[in-house]
């Protein structure tokens, strides 16, 4: 099976392709340029090097948000249109969830956190559990679903869990001097490799998703933002204070 992943969901723009267990290539950026400017150069290159037949191509797998509004929009319409021309199903990816899987095998608990401005976070809790079937596998268990909740919130949850924690994601810096107040329980960070988003995790995702029937037609896709954007908040509370 063949998947093209995209990741645009925050500040890096990552596209992957992945066939069967083989990830054959990946095009990661992090810089100072939109992802407007970004994703479809890279997913071009991409092709060029690999001499990629997009007709051959079984699914496009997403991340799916939480994220950057502008990010998940791109894309989404990125997505959507390689669905659309290429008749090809859309496997929406929660960003959360291919954040935490790049921590696949890991023993301790794995939270990422997102900036999500405003004091919260995008984040979840997540832990992998072995499952011995001929050869040792893991099957990451969702213990608590990606949310935009405060740091003190899911490091409350965490510190009843009462297990290791690791750590990873675009929130980690932002929110380092809470996480040595509210923490309680030993953590550490994921080392630079693994600590922002992938598009090859969103292509692993993706996979397992696929053949558990989650993909979805590309006219159904919407991205899954969790609250909502700073233009809706601000029309929502000059809503409120006309109505007062």
């Amino acid at each position: 099976m063949k998947i093209l992943a995209l990741d645009s969901s925050g500040l890096v723009a990552s596209v992957a392709l992945a066939e069967d267990d083989n990830l054959i290539a990946e095009y990661t950026v992090q810089y100072k340029k939109t992802h407007s400017q970004t994703l479809l150069p890279m997913m071009e290159e991409i092709g060029r090097m690999v001499e990629l037949d997009l007709a051959t191509v079984d699914a496009i797998a997403v991340a799916a948000g939480p994220g950057s509004f502008t990010g998940l929009r791109i894309g989404s319409a990125t997505a959507k249109g390689l669905a659309f021309a290429l008749e090809k199903p859309v496997v929406p990816v929660p960003t959360v969830d291919a954040l935490a899987f790049q921590m696949y095998g890991a023993g301790d608990l794995v939270c990422p956190i997102m900036d999500a401005r405003r004091s919260q976070v995008y984040t979840g809790i997540y832990e992998f559990i072995p499952d011995r079937d001929g050869r040792l596998v893991f099957d990451m268990h969702v213990i608590r679903e990606q949310c935009a909740v405060s740091f003190d919130e899911i490091a409350g949850d965490l510190n009843r869990l009462d297990r290791d924690v690791i750590f990873l994601g675009d929130g980690v810096p932002v929110f380092q001097e809470r996480m040595e107040q509210s923490m309680h329980v030993p953590y550490t960070t994921a080392p630079l490799h693994r600590a922002r988003q992938s598009a090859a995790a969103v292509a692993a995702l993706g996979a397992r998703y696929y053949a558990e029937g989650r993909a979805v037609d590309g006219a159904a896709f919407a991205p899954e933002y969790l609250r909502l954007s700073q233009a809706e908040r601000e029309r929502a509370e000059k809503e409120r204070e006309k109505s007062l």
